[in-house]
């Protein structure tokens, strides 16, 4: 049995745990929203549990927790300020949840959060198979990942700032944002968030079964392009700004940045 899979899955009973904790609170603050917040935040302390228990090299062990305690952290006090500064108000998706669940939100509730720490879980494959990995040295591929997954977590890290900046501003209230990255990204913060976990899954290619890895960008791909990302933020924006954003959608690349269109 390959030394990841034990990790694997002493990941999987820990997400679970997380997730039920999370749903207990979420429960007593009526606030589903804060499932976002632990999925984010989930990824430090696995990266920390493989890297402590892993049979990997140390210094491989300690690169892939430093790469993602550092993308889990600061993604999970983002959306703790977003998601809590709008508290007690509810996530427009986590209401309409609630009404379609009733009355029985509360217990299907639980399971979606368990599913999300079955994701989380799944997608903690890289740093698994990386901390498995005796290698004492650091190959090209592995350099190629630290450099992707640092332009990753800067333009992701450069884009929520940006619109953070924007909504700041009482003039832009109503307003599409479209200064920085978001005049040539309709979505500039989920480019960057996929090419972060391209960052790891580059990083895990040089491990033995490192080609498995591959999945985790792919699957975070299709979630954004077509399910849980941008189909679900296009569709409320429009029903929002109308015809602004129609021709902001007309202008600007949905998910690469790229040159404005005329």
């Amino acid at each position: 049995m390959p030394d990841w899979i034990p990790l694997l899955v002493s990941g999987a009973l820990f997400a679970a745990l997380l997730m039920a904790a999370t749903w207990w609170l979420a429960v007593r603050i009526r606030n589903a929203g804060i499932v976002d917040i632990a999925w984010a935040a989930s990824f430090a302390p696995l990266a920390l549990l493989y890297a402590t228990s892993g049979s990997g090299a140390p210094v491989r062990r300690l690169a892939v927790a430093a790469m993602v305690v550092a993308w889990s952290l600061r993604l999970a006090l983002y959306l703790y300020v977003r998601v809590m500064g709008h508290h007690p108000q509810e996530d427009a998706r986590y209401v309409d949840l609630r009404r379609r669940w009733a009355p029985t939100a509360d217990r299907r509730f639980f399971w979606f959060f368990q599913a999300q720490g079955l994701a989380a879980a799944a997608f903690s494959l890289p740093f698994a198979i990386a901390a498995s990995d005796a290698r004492p040295a650091f190959g090209a591929l592995e350099w190629a990942g630290m450099a992707v997954w640092a332009v990753g977590l800067t333009g992701e890290a450069l884009a929520d700032w940006q619109l953070a900046r924007f909504k700041r501003n009482p003039a832009n209230a109503g307003r599409i944002c479209q200064a920085g990255l978001w005049n040539h990204s309709r979505h500039p913060n989920y480019f960057f968030e996929w090419l972060v976990w391209c960052g790891y899954a580059l990083f895990a290619l040089a491990s033995p079964w490192g080609w498995l890895a591959l999945a985790c960008p792919a699957a975070m791909l299709y979630l954004l392009l077509r399910v849980t990302g941008i189909p679900a933020l296009e569709a409320s924006a429009v029903a929002r700004r109308g015809d602004a954003y129609r021709q902001y959608q007309r202008t600007t690349s949905a998910f690469v940045p790229w040159v404005k269109r005329s």
